[in-house]
């Protein structure tokens, strides 16, 4: 348990991180309601499907 605690103890000799994350409008919404479900957004721009890759649509 006392390594364990050394471990987490020793994180703070590092610097926070920071991020920038630009304010996204967005565009068009799924009219299609079992679609959007599908997708998991209501939001056209976020859906982001998997390919194993990249985002593609």
């Amino acid at each position: 348990m006392k390594d364990n605690l050394n471990e987490y103890t020793m994180l703070n000799q590092f610097p926070l991180g920071m991020t920038y994350v630009p304010v996204q409008e967005f565009q068009k919404i799924y009219e299609n309601l079992e679609k959007a479900f599908n997708c998991g957004t209501i939001f056209e721009e976020l859906y982001k499907p998997f390919t194993g890759r990249r985002c593609v649509r």
